[in-house]
Order: C-alpha cells, then sequence, then structure tokens
C-alpha cells in the first residue's frame, strides 16, 4: 500500500457530518443537516464529558493567591480539578515547594468554626458553580502562595463547519459512529438502521473509554509473613 509518508490525517467538522450521514443512510443535502449534526454532536460531546471522556483536556493551571483573601473563580471551561497543590516560594530553585491541600465538601467546610482562621492554607472546597466553578481556601492564607491544579476543561463546541474538533484524533471513529446514530434517531426513514448504528456506537465508545484511561505504571508492595 502507498503512503504519503505523513500521520496527520484529521477530520473538519463539515467532514465529520458528511461521514456520520452517509453511515446513518443518506448524504448530507442542506444547511439544517450540518446545522442539526451540529447541535447532536455538541449533546453528544456533553454526555461523553458526563461519562469521564476527555482526558486529552486535562490541562495545568496556576492561580495567584493572596496574603488575607480566601475565594477564587476558576477559568468557565473548568468541569472539575482532578488534583491540587499549594505551591510555597514559586519560582526559587532552593526553596519552591508543593503541599498537599486536602479536598473537602460543602458540609466539612460549613461545620468549620472560624472560617477567619490565617494561616497556610491545607484544604479546600470547589464550588462548582454554573458559570464558573469556585475555591475557596482554609485557613485563610496569611501569606502569598500559588495554588498549582490540574483540571479536566470542557470539549470546545463544535464551530461554524470548517474548524478542526476539539477531539484527540484516536476517538474520531467513535464521534462518527456517535453522531450517525443520534441523526438517525432523528429521521423517521433510518428507524430501520437505528439498532445497527447503536451497536456500532457501543462498540466504538467502549474502544474510546478504554483508550481515555490514564496509562499510569504498576506498583506492588510485597507481603511480608511474620511466623
Amino acid at each position: 500500500m502507498a503512503t504519503s509518508g505523513t500521520a496527520t490525517f484529521n477530520m473538519d467538522f463539515t467532514e465529520i457530518a458528511e461521514e456520520a450521514w452517509e453511515r446513518a443512510g443518506r448524504e448530507m443535502r442542506s444547511g439544517y443537516d450540518l446545522r442539526t449534526a451540529r447541535r447532536s454532536m455538541n449533546l453528544m460531546t456533553i454526555e461523553w464529558q458526563n461519562r469521564g471522556i476527555n482526558m486529552w483536556t486535562i490541562e495545568e493551571g496556576t492561580q495567584a493567591v493572596s496574603a488575607g483573601t480566601s475565594q477564587y473563580t476558576l477559568p468557565a471551561d473548568t468541569i472539575d480539578l482532578l488534583d491540587h497543590v499549594i505551591r510555597t516560594n514559586a519560582g526559587n530553585s532552593s526553596t519552591q515547594s508543593d503541599l498537599t491541600i486536602s479536598r473537602i465538601g460543602v458540609s466539612t467546610y460549613a461545620s468549620i468554626p472560624n472560617k477567619l482562621t490565617t494561616g497556610r492554607p491545607i484544604q479546600v472546597w470547589v464550588e462548582r458553580l454554573a458559570a464558573a466553578p469556585r475555591i475557596n481556601l482554609w485557613p485563610v492564607p496569611d501569606s502569598d502562595y500559588t495554588f498549582v491544579y490540574y483540571r479536566m476543561r470542557r470539549i470546545e463546541d463544535a464551530g461554524s463547519g470548517v474548524e478542526t474538533s476539539d477531539m484527540n484524533f484516536r476517538f474520531l471513529p467513535c464521534l462518527v459512529a456517535g453522531l450517525a446514530y443520534h441523526i438517525a434517531m432523528k429521521v423517521p426513514e433510518f428507524v430501520d438502521r437505528i439498532t445497527m448504528l447503536k451497536t456500532a456506537y457501543d462498540e466504538q465508545y467502549n474502544l474510546a473509554a478504554g483508550e481515555d484511561r490514564e496509562k499510569t505504571s504498576e506498583h506492588f508492595v510485597p507481603r511480608v509473613s511474620r511466623i
């Protein structure tokens, strides 16, 4: 098989929609066909995020923390925080240190007797608000620190039809299969193909979900029996 010598294949949204319509049962014919496909794709990717498929959107972020201020707003497209630390002496190669800060829930935060206590923050409550998540540090910072976090951001919406999807290339088969299934559910003439398309989508979704797991090294601790 002749090859191009490159490995850069990707699809813009129009190509994804065309492929999905063809799999559903016919070619894409109109601007409305493109708009309804875009709407279905955006709903489907939100569903993926609710089910935890979007590890390629994990990003490191930092928030400057000032003495006396305990509440900060995170970027609006943040779904949730996966991990976080408090960094002291940021930028100093000799003394910079990342220290543990534990995440607590609203009940634990509400039960703190004195929320005005000052010190190095050791706990954080993350408010997952509709507009943008907000963090509440406790104790109230007694000095300047850096809050370092690893966030999962939203998958970007499908755009005007010329944008490349905000999707790792490995997930394109799942994206196309899922979009074909969602299109078929809206078009009466495709009713006989729904079961087949759902089966294909489920297979691709399971492959994508398996691929999206974090790859980490296994570490085994030997069990020592004492006689």
